[in-house]
């Protein structure tokens, strides 16, 4: 007989086991085991709400493997994953096997290491059903909007549509930039740069005019920018003030779940998507050459920016041998947390900081590889000593003109020896020596017209921050919320931004018309710190969903009865493809599937076809064009434009290169950093270096 311990994926399951040894049983649930049905709402809105659970679907061997392993063990330990939704799982699980939820059999660990999981077993705790009825609030919440919200889109936009809470923010925060972008009215204004030397050098320097008799000026035209170039035409320019510092400047934290998919995004073009899942293999374990199975990182959902004494030791000893003792910090470093952050964890860092990233790099994928030295250099950066900078402002006066050059030097470069956050970066800006009283030459004058730019569309990186600083979602949700709104074909990616769809325009105008406390940032924001109450035990979970859903369902009538008969239309996207059967110009419509082309003549001409993008490409085998098109599951490939007759085709990329082997057009294709040739009988093949 033995000890039974439940986690969600097999890969954390593995690890487990590998701690705990002979006596433990450790298996795997894959995730939730029961949830709402998918067929109907399964929440009795009449009767406090009450959920309505049922099995998942093709997981009854699962379930019954499950019960059987429980009848088996002498104890049941539940050790989901230490948030809401683990919380919730281990609630069902308990509920499914018979367990007792006044017995202590909920473990927990921040990191799968060996003094995680000994600390977590060591600490067993009931069931927090305060975490599970802020998880059920939540997906009741959520599914009581999007089973009385869709059908009400599907009659008034387009059939198939469905609307969440999270989600429908989240794009009506992407369509009100694009609506800023558009109304946005330039606004033209100019700079003057010139270009010195002080006395004692013959290097320049740049110094950029500032203003007019001690007082900043903005130079709004051409006319103005003249007059200030007229004025210092032939004048000395005389060095009236010089002021000397030193700067401090001080790492970023270690990471949460929104800044590392934040800084994912920025360094590594990973998707918000992307960085979970390999956040997710990293923190459950993998198999380390001389290690074996190990957790290389703590719990990857995580807002709060605490860490541990034990991990800040292990930096500091690690830092100190590898860079020297005046790299670490005189006094401990505390980040301060959000006032709405939930403290349960550790912020995001490596597991045993003195396992770097060279050590494992051959254990782990390229992407893997590639978040976790982002995630141990981030860590490490953080607790390490300031860097110090020897500033300097020089302030220049030609004929009462005011002109200024500043510069910086390195005089210790603390952590960034090792790390710096991508908006930080920046080069020394060295001035030559110089005083107080110094007459310059000038060597070059100019003044350049600028026009102020519109606000950027969101990307990933920047929606996320968006979100989190707006209080919407938790850090379990922003990964998810992306995914959704893209694959609902309410926002699409142009690049890396974000840009609504005609579909997303038309849907979140609709929203405000008839639902402008869903779309409110305020309301949602509101929402989410009444979950964050229910699971602290200040609110009852059941009162909160009352008071949700009294006005959403008056809302929800009001707005039939104001639609009555009447339905949105999509707007059409303009092309200047041509109709082959009527004449008339195509246009690109949404439809369940993705876009498309259809004739603008319809309903009397029918005719739609596929988008179909050219690349430049030419086909190996034939000769004609390589098109870029779209699986039934959406992804990326590249085709011959005869197929059928020509069946080429790859998911490689095909690039402007043309094989210097065949010397004859034929298009070279590129995966990951090589180069190669698909042409029968060619062998071609060359690796890429990155540039730097």
């Amino acid at each position: 007989m033995s000890k039974l311990v439940i986690v969600e994926s097999p890969a954390k399951a593995k690890t487990i086991k590998k701690y705990l040894g002979s006596g433990y049983e450790v298996t795997a649930s894959m995730g939730h085991v029961r949830d709402l049905p998918k067929s109907k709402l399964g929440v009795d809105v009449e009767n406090n709400f009450q959920p309505v659970y049922t099995d998942i679907k093709n997981k009854e061997e699962l379930i019954q493997n499950l019960k059987d392993a429980a009848k088996e063990a002498d104890f049941v330990y539940l050790a989901t994953d230490p948030d809401r939704e683990g919380e919730a799982i281990s609630w069902h699980l308990a509920q499914m096997l018979d367990l007792p939820l006044d017995v202590s059999n909920r473990v927990t660990f921040n990191e799968i290491t060996k003094t995680g999981v000994t600390n977590g077993m060591e600490h067993p705790r009931n069931i927090d059903i305060n975490l599970v009825n802020a998880q059920q609030a939540r997906r009741i919440l959520d599914r009581i909007v999007g089973y009385k919200l869709s059908p009400f889109l599907w009659k008034k936009v387009r059939r198939g549509l469905s609307a969440g809470r999270v989600q429908s923010v989240a794009v009506a925060l992407i369509v009100e930039r694009e609506k800023q972008i558009q109304s946005f009215k330039p606004e033209e204004y100019w700079s003057i740069e010139t270009k010195m030397t002080a006395p004692a050098s013959k290097k320049q320097f740049s110094a950029s005019f500032f203003g007019i008799d001690g007082k900043k000026a903005e130079l709004h035209s051409k006319e103005e920018a003249d007059e200030i170039l007229k004025r210092v035409e032939n004048a000395e320019y005389k060095v009236v003030d010089v002021k000397k510092s030193v700067r401090k400047k001080s790492p970023a934290p270690p990471f949460t779940t929104s800044t590392m998919q934040q800084e994912a995004s920025k360094r590594l073009g990973f998707a918000a998507a992307k960085t979970m899942k390999n956040a997710q293999i990293l923190y459950e374990g993998v198999e380390v050459e001389g290690m074996g199975a190990v957790g290389l990182i703590t719990y990857m959902r995580t807002d709060s920016l605490r860490i541990s004494d034990e991990a800040r030791t292990a930096a500091y000893k690690y830092i100190s041998e590898t860079y020297g003792e005046k790299y670490v910090p005189s006094s401990p470093r505390i980040f301060k947390s959000k006032s709405n952050a939930q403290d349960a964890h550790e912020a995001i860092r490596p597991s045993m900081p003195d396992v770097t990233p060279e050590r494992v790099k051959s254990s782990l994928t390229p992407e893997q590889y590639k978040l976790y030295k982002l995630i141990w250099e981030r860590f490490i950066a953080s607790q390490m000593a300031n860097a110090s900078l020897d500033t300097v402002s020089a302030d220049i006066v030609a004929n009462g003109c005011d002109f200024r050059a500043t510069g910086f030097s390195i005089k210790f470069d603390g952590f960034t020896i090792l790390y710096e956050e991508t908006k930080d970066t920046e080069e020394n800006k060295v001035l030559p020596h110089i005083e107080a009283g110094d007459i310059l030459k000038l060597k070059n004058i100019e003044g350049s017209q600028h026009f102020t730019q519109p606000p950027s569309r969101y990307t990933e990186a920047t929606l996320i921050k968006a979100l989190e600083e707006n209080g919407i979602g938790r850090p379990s949700t922003y990964a998810p919320t992306i995914s959704t709104i893209i694959n609902r074909l309410y926002v699409e990616r142009d690049g890396k931004q974000l840009k609504p769809t005609g579909l997303g325009e038309v849907t979140t105008q609709l929203m405000k018309d008839h639902f402008k406390h869903i779309v409110d940032v305020k309301f949602t924001a509101g929402m989410e710190n009444n979950l964050d109450e229910i699971e602290m035990g200040k609110k009852d979970w059941v009162d909160t969903l009352d008071e949700f859903y009294k006005d959403f369902s008056a809302t929800l009538s009001k707005a039939e009865d104001a639609m009555d008969g009447k339905r949105m239309k999509i707007p059409d996207e303009e092309t200047d493809e041509v109709c082959e059967v009527c004449g008339k110009p195509m246009v690109i419509k949404i439809g369940r599937f993705g876009k498309f082309l259809a004739c603008s003549g319809f309903p009397e001409c029918t005719n739609t076809k596929k988008i179909i993008k050219p690349t430049g490409g030419i086909c190996p085998k034939c000769g004609k064009k390589i098109l870029q098109k779209k699986s039934k599951k959406g992804k990326k490939y590249f085709g011959c434009e005869d197929n059928p007759t020509c069946d080429f085709m790859t998911w490689d990329t095909p690039v402007a290169d043309k094989c210097p082997k065949c010397n004859d057009g034929t298009t070279l294709f590129k995966k990951g950093g090589k180069l190669f040739c698909l042409k029968e009988g060619c062998s071609y093949e060359v690796t890429v270096k990155k540039e730097k």
